[in-house]
């Protein structure tokens, strides 16, 4: 955790908040934070800043915060996922936020199984922790929104046309003709398959919304890899 990202629940005042649970017992045990201690902090959605530790006891740490500072760029970047397996999902949605994606829509796909819409990972509080837990490793606060899509149809012919105008489109599949694109800076959206990839049909439907289909080459690279490697390929990551 290189930043303690702070909700408006965790407010008891207009410059004082209080941790508990996971982030109070990683500031006690890992970061050892002590009274009169400096902490990286950031607002939900807002500035980054520090928290200077009041009091600590078991159950609690009460800092005293300031904000100052803007979070990092956001990559303009909408991305399009099938629903991974639930064990690599909550990893996927960690290195999104950590890289900077703020828009991530999850659609099915022939081969996704119905049981992964099951998972409760899908539920809103456990999204907003993983998702948490990447923007604390990057010291970022602007949490990404996500969309979920259980019908792939309806949402390929009725609001993807939409979703793409005005950005370059893309969607990653092995076995085509053309690289995937490199140090982009207008604003993209990036389709990825389930394991195993789109089927045909799925490519096709994708190619006519209006995405181009492109590579990374002979290798097949499972979800929870081909993200962050295509999103620092397309980006660069001193951005």
């Amino acid at each position: 955790m290189n930043l303690a990202l702070l909700f408006e629940d965790d407010f008891t005042g207009p410059d004082q908040v209080r941790l508990t649970g996971r982030r109070r017992d990683h500031l006690a045990t890992i970061i050892k934070a002590s009274e009169g201690d400096s902490i990286p902090v950031g607002r939900a959605n807002g500035l980054i800043g520090a928290g200077k530790v009041l009091h600590q006891t078991e159950d609690y740490i009460d800092l005293q915060v300031a904000f100052s500072q803007r979070p990092p760029i956001a990559l303009p970047l909408t991305l399009i996922m099938a629903m991974p397996r639930p064990k690599m999902f909550r990893r996927v949605l960690q290195t999104c936020a950590t890289l900077g994606v703020k828009e991530i829509w999850l659609i099915n796909a022939y081969k996704v199984e119905k049981s992964f819409w099951q998972t409760p990972l899908l539920t809103g509080a456990s999204i907003r922790e993983h998702l948490t837990l990447g923007l604390e490793q990057a010291r970022d606060t602007v949490m990404p929104e996500v969309h979920v899509r259980k019908l792939f149809k309806p949402f390929v012919e009725d609001e993807l046309p939409a979703l793409l105008a005005g950005r370059k489109a893309l969607v990653a599949h092995p076995g085509t003709s053309t690289p995937c694109p490199t140090h982009l800076r207008e604003p993209t959206a990036l389709c990825i398959g389930p394991e195993g990839g789109f089927i045909p049909y799925e490519v096709d439907k994708l190619v006519s919304a209006g995405c181009e289909a492109v590579h990374l080459g002979a290798r097949i690279l499972r979800v929870e890899t081909a993200v962050p490697v295509l999103v620092t390929r397309l980006f660069d990551p001193c951005l």
